[in-house]
């Protein structure tokens, strides 16, 4: 049985959302991938991978396999927040490539490719990947960092507002106001705290 994800899809940008699936919304940090199963399951809700390849792959794995993928993962998402989290708030320099080394690593050994499939009466191009081991299970998400680095300006990736909230994302809103991860949220609580400041400060 698939459990469901704690993980949230708020960022409006692939690679931030795989730096928020571990997240503190209000109180505890929650980790949405911390075992394999919770890499799968947050791979599944993500859309990054095929469901089919995704059952392939629990099916084929070996013992801990899955778990082990998962601490890997956990280890490149905690490299890439801290290059996130210094860089953020400004646009990002061409010099940022020295420090991205473990990202092209993991990019090199890709299996992408294109092939020209059929879409009703028409060819198109298609791209795909060989999922030959659990590994490129994270190719996606390299694919996701990487396109994070090279088409969002950091000068608008932020950190949501709420106290204890520890959620990224890139505001995409006209005049790029955006302050919260989410309005239902962490905006909310915002609003009422701010409504009870009001309130005392009338008694």
């Amino acid at each position: 049985m698939t459990r469901p994800s704690p993980a949230m899809f708020v960022a409006d940008a692939p690679g931030l959302d795989f730096l928020n699936s571990i997240a503190t919304p209000v109180d505890e940090p929650v980790d949405a991938i911390h075992d394999g199963e919770g890499l799968l399951d947050w791979l599944a809700q993500s859309g990054m991978v095929p469901a089919d390849v995704l059952v392939a792959m629990r099916d084929a794995a070996m013992p801990g396999e899955l778990d082990r993928l998962a601490a890997q993962a956990r280890s490149l998402r905690e490299w890439f927040a801290g290059f996130v989290r210094e860089h953020m708030g400004e646009s990002l320099p061409a010099a940022a490539l020295d420090h991205l080394e473990t990202l092209n690593r993991l990019l090199a050994r890709d299996e992408a490719f294109e092939r020209i499939v059929a879409d009703g009466d028409a060819l198109r191009v298609e791209r795909t990947r060989r999922w030959g081991s659990p590994e490129s299970l994270l190719m996606p998400i390299a694919e996701a960092m990487a396109a994070l680095v090279t088409t969002e300006d950091f000068s608008h990736v932020k950190a949501c507002e709420g106290p204890t909230c520890t959620l990224l994302f890139a505001d995409h809103t006209r005049g790029h106001a955006r302050r919260w991860c989410s309005m239902a949220s962490c905006g909310n609580r915002a609003k009422q705290a701010a409504h009870r400041e009001r309130l005392k400060s009338r008694t």
